[in-house]
């Protein structure tokens, strides 16, 4: 069974930091790579971050590039988002997403499996 477990959401004053994670039970997770989504209500899905099999690589949606930092942890089956200097438009439902043999596509079709995402809510 695969299943990708986020936690780490809250909320936040502007300005604070918060680090998402995704637990991801999957054999051989090194196989996939993983990307970070979110979504507001009444908005589109929205995407945030991608790495690559061995975490060689790294993309970002320009909404965020220089604030978020995508890693994972082989070892640990798990993925993280460092989120610095939020903003009250960073309050979403944050979700990780897995790509079995992915290059860390931006587009949410190609990913594989979902998690049930975490709530991130930043107050001004």
């Amino acid at each position: 069974q695969v299943q990708l477990v986020e936690s780490g959401g809250g909320l936040v004053q502007a300005g604070d930091s918060l680090r998402l994670s995704c637990a991801a039970s999957i054999r051989t997770f090194s196989n996939y790579a993983m990307g970070w989504f979110r979504q507001a209500p009444g908005k589109e899905r929205e995407f945030l971050a991608a790495i690559t099999r061995s975490g060689g690589s790294t993309y970002y949606a320009d909404s965020v590039k220089g604030r978020f930092t995508i890693s994972r942890d082989n070892a640990k089956n798990t993925v993280y988002l460092q989120m610095n200097s939020l903003k009250p438009e960073d309050t979403a439902v944050y979700y990780c997403a897995a790509d079995m043999y992915g290059l860390g596509s931006p587009r949410p079709r190609e990913y594989d499996y979902w998690g049930q995402g975490t709530q991130v809510t930043v107050s001004s």
